[in-house]
C-alpha cells in the first residue's frame, strides 16, 4: 500500500476526527497532566502518543519522528521548563 505525499501528509485539511471510550484512569491521568501543563493540551498530547507509539513500534518515517519530536520539545516547553 503506498504512503500518502509528503503535500497530503502535511495539508491544513488533513483533520482526523474520532470517539473512543477511555479508561477512567487513563482519562483522570490525562486531564491532571494537562492541568499540570499548561502548555499541552488534549490534541498536542494525543499527537504525541501516537507519533511515539507508531515510532517505537517500527515505523520509519521522518515525518512522524518529526511530529513526536516536535511535540515533546517544543520551544515554550523549553523555555518553561515543562
Amino acid at each position: 500500500m503506498p504512503y500518502e505525499s509528503e503535500s497530503m501528509a502535511t495539508s491544513d485539511d488533513s483533520v482526523v476526527s474520532f470517539q473512543t471510550e477511555m479508561p477512567l484512569l487513563l482519562q483522570q491521568a490525562m486531564t491532571r497532566f494537562i492541568e499540570e501543563h499548561p502548555n499541552w493540551d488534549q490534541y498536542r498530547l494525543v499527537q504525541a502518543a501516537l507519533a511515539g507509539f507508531l515510532v517505537q513500534n517500527g515505523i520509519e518515517s521522518r515525518e512522524i519522528t518529526r511530529v513526536y519530536v516536535g511535540n515533546m520539545f517544543r520551544r515554550e516547553t523549553l523555555l518553561h521548563g515543562v
